[in-house]
């Protein structure tokens, strides 16, 4: 499967879940790394008309366990998140982020990756770190 062919299954996986409503699309896939972007408008604002730490959070995992899942898929496995950790270090209001996933240790059943989360100027907002759990489970869509 091509890379192409493998971000288009990706975004595929989005539909019907929380990826769709955040409007989350992925752009760029690697061997080690995967990139989205996410628009910054009032579905994801806390009350001060900021972007919500936990839209960060949900948009830092679904790089995160795409990045395993897709990377495991063929071999009939899923990957699960079982522990994410991130530092809110720049507020937004409007335009759109792009998050980067890059595993840091691809382990038979543990993946270990970081998530950066960047405004358009390059500045970075979110700093992430995350663990999942590979297990022999398919993605079923």
């Amino acid at each position: 499967m091509t890379n192409e062919e493998k971000l288009a299954q990706l975004n595929l996986w989005n539909k019907n879940t929380l990826m769709e409503t955040l409007e989350i699309v992925f752009t760029d896939l690697g061997d080690d790394y995967l990139v989205g972007t996410m628009p910054v408008n009032s579905r994801v604002h806390q009350p001060l008309g900021l972007l919500h730490g936990g839209a960060n959070i949900a948009f830092a995992e679904s790089l995160g366990s795409c990045l395993s899942n897709i990377l495991v898929a063929h071999e009939g496995k899923a990957a699960v998140g079982t522990n994410i950790n991130s530092n809110h270090l720049k507020s937004k209001t409007d335009g759109t982020v792009t998050g980067t996933a890059r595993m840091i240790r691809k382990g038979q059943t543990l993946h270990f990756l970081e998530i950066e989360i960047k405004d358009e100027n390059g500045s970075l907002l979110c700093h992430s770190t995350m663990t999942n759990m590979v297990i022999n489970r398919k993605i079923e869509k």
